[in-house]
Order: C-alpha cells, then sequence, then structure tokens
C-alpha cells in the first residue's frame, strides 16, 4: 500500500471513532507535509484534534516514513461544499454561490433536496407612497449549490 493511502485510511478510521466529525479536506504535498481538516455537527474540541494526530501517527510509523502532519477543524472564513456543513450552521446568515448568482439569507430550513434561506427586504408598499419590510423565503437545490459560506456580523 503506497503511503497517501495508508495515511487516508489511518485518517478515515480515526475519524470514523466518533460518528459527530467527518472529513472536510485531505492534502498530502509532494514533500509529505500532510494536511487534516476536520468538522462536525458539534463543535470539534482541540482534544479531538489531538486524538486523530496520536491515533494517525500510531498507525503511520514516523521512523519509517518522514512525515508532518497537521490536523484542524473547518475555518468559518472559507467557503464550504460538504452538506454536511449546512447542519451546522442552520439559523446562521450564509452567502451561497449557486449557477445563477449569490444568494443571501439566514439558514432556515435543510431538507434532502436543497435549503431554505430567509431574507428581509425594504420593497415598496402596493398601494401608497413609501416602503416596508418583506420576509422572502429563497428555496436552493442542492444541485444548484456551489458553495457556501458563514457571514460573520459584528
Amino acid at each position: 500500500m503506497i503511503f497517501e493511502e495508508r495515511i487516508r485510511k489511518a485518517v478515515e478510521e480515526s475519524i470514523a471513532a466518533n460518528p459527530d466529525l467527518f472529513l472536510v479536506e485531505l492534502q498530502i504535498s509532494p514533500e509529505k507535509n500532510i494536511t487534516v481538516t476536520v468538522d462536525g455537527f458539534r463543535p470539534v474540541p482541540l482534544s479531538e484534534c489531538m486524538r486523530i494526530t496520536r491515533d494517525v501517527e500510531s498507525k503511520v510509523n514516523r521512523d519509517i516514513e518522514d512525515y508532518a502532519l497537521t490536523v484542524g477543524t473547518f475555518d468559518i472564513t472559507k467557503w464550504f461544499e460538504d452538506r454536511r456543513q449546512f447542519h451546522k450552521n442552520l439559523g446562521h446568515r450564509l452567502k451561497v454561490k449557486t449557477s445563477e448568482g449569490e444568494k443571501e439569507g439566514i439558514l432556515q430550513q435543510i431538507t434532502e433536496n436543497g435549503i431554505v434561506l430567509e431574507n428581509k427586504v425594504r420593497e415598496p408598499k402596493p398601494v401608497g407612497k413609501g416602503k416596508h419590510t418583506v420576509v422572502k423565503k429563497i428555496i436552493i437545490p442542492f444541485e444548484q449549490i456551489e458553495k457556501a459560506k458563514v457571514i460573520i456580523g459584528f
């Protein structure tokens, strides 16, 4: 078994030990710098990253294979593409890139087929002058979603 396959198998086995975790990204450079990014349905504690590191290092001997291993959690400022990450961000404001452009709103619901965003917009009143606030629901099928990102508000 080649090095990359052994690393991937060790990482996947280690993550499978905690059903709340899932692998977001595994990068292995030609210089054998390994970066493992995990996320979960709940916040991922540092102790889980340490456990995964120790577990992988016990399965792939560093004395035989010279490599550098970094295990971390998903960065909230990055775009995500994994459907499972929507569950963690229910109720948060998202920016979603779709095949039809960008859409923004609060993630209200996750269905089998897609997501529902809710957005408040100011529109002209149907009768009279002025504007009023209208709540619009945006339904986006998973097939149209390219990536999504949490919008951090202050």
